[in-house]
């Protein structure tokens, strides 16, 4: 078969087909008349199969090797490629995410792609100070992309530097909500305690349906950032979930603060003093029915002074006294 009818057979050039001529790794079996090269069914075998090593991704010495070397294993080989193609995926992957996060920005010319390409690297710097300044720099004229941002918070070690990701996200408005959502979903302990975190420091009903949602969630973590956020946004769903915190002992002084603003309308402050007293009526720790005696003390209205002058005669002394101090200060006021 000719040079010709074999480039139209196969789908290999005629030029390609010279080339491999020339490498010596298809060399046809004989000539015709004319001078012109003739390949046998064995030549046009070898094209295949040369074809079907490049399709793998094989450099010309490489399928030259696969075919000539018996030393060289398929195993050896396809190991080799695997690697080198996870290699090239990563990259390729890296560099759609940078072209993805500066075509978000929509930049208006080359100096503001400079100087997000700057900030990008700035913040996956192995210098906490460079990668802070990159986040406090977020709110200027050329701002970081937001999913960037919340990547970085998702992941940062150094509290100096999450504090300022947690400032520059919630200087980005809802549009980060959706991707700290879900992060509240991750498999890594850590990164649901970022994402509740970084959500709580956020404003706006989106913010504060997502914390409201997150009193679900199973990890208990999560579950007491949230109620603390609540707190202090007058949601009285969290009330549960902060008087568990103050007979736990976990951040137990932030929960009762957190109860004590939900308890600035009268309505709000009896239905939480009466919750404080159920809990006491438990069977509890003696230290957490010392913590929530002390919770009463910010709680107004007669349902908390009432429950406090009960607790003045309580069989433990440092209740009894707890109780004792605070009525007078109470009396004080």
């Amino acid at each position: 078969m000719l040079i010709g009818d074999v480039a139209r057979r196969s789908g290999v050039s005629a030029r390609m087909l010279r080339h491999y001529d020339a490498l010596g790794l298809v060399r046809p079996t004989g000539r015709s008349h004319a001078g012109y090269r003739e390949y046998s069914s064995q030549d046009i075998q070898r094209i295949f199969h040369i074809e079907s090593l490049r399709s793998l991704g094989l450099s010309l010495r490489e399928v030259r090797r696969a075919l000539e070397d018996p030393s060289f294993t398929p195993a050896e080989l396809v190991a080799d490629l695997i690697r080198q193609t996870r290699e090239r995926i990563a990259a390729e992957t890296e560099l759609l995410t940078r072209l993805r996060r500066i075509d978000a920005v929509e930049p208006t010319g080359w100096e503001d792609v400079f100087q997000i390409v700057a900030l990008l690297q700035a913040l996956g710097s192995k210098s906490a100070g460079r990668r802070q300044s990159a986040a406090l720099s977020a709110a200027d004229e050329v701002p970081l992309p937001v999913e960037a941002l919340v990547e970085a918070a998702l992941s940062e070690t150094d509290p100096n530097v999450a504090g300022a990701l947690r400032w520059a996200l919630a200087q980005s408005g809802e549009e980060a909500l959706a991707l700290l959502a879900e992060g509240l979903g991750s498999p890594a302990a850590e990164v649901r305690a970022r994402a509740v975190q970084s959500i709580a420091e956020m404003t706006g009903d989106g913010a504060t349906t997502l914390l409201r949602e997150a009193l679900a969630n199973p990890d208990l973590v999560v579950r007491r950032h949230a109620a603390l956020a609540l707190g202090t946004r007058g949601v009285a769903d969290a009330v549960p979930t902060l008087i568990d915190m103050v007979v736990e002992g976990t951040n137990d002084v932030d929960a009762a603060d957190a109860l004590s603003a939900l308890a600035s309308r009268p309505a709000s402050a009896k239905r939480i003093a009466t919750k404080l007293v159920d809990r006491l009526a438990d069977r509890v720790e003696p230290p957490a029915r010392r913590r929530l005696t002390q919770a009463l003390a910010d709680i107004p209205g007669p349902t908390a002074s009432q429950a406090l002058a009960d607790l003045t005669h309580d069989e433990d002394r440092a209740v009894a006294l707890t109780a004792t101090y605070i009525l007078g200060v109470r009396d004080a006021r």
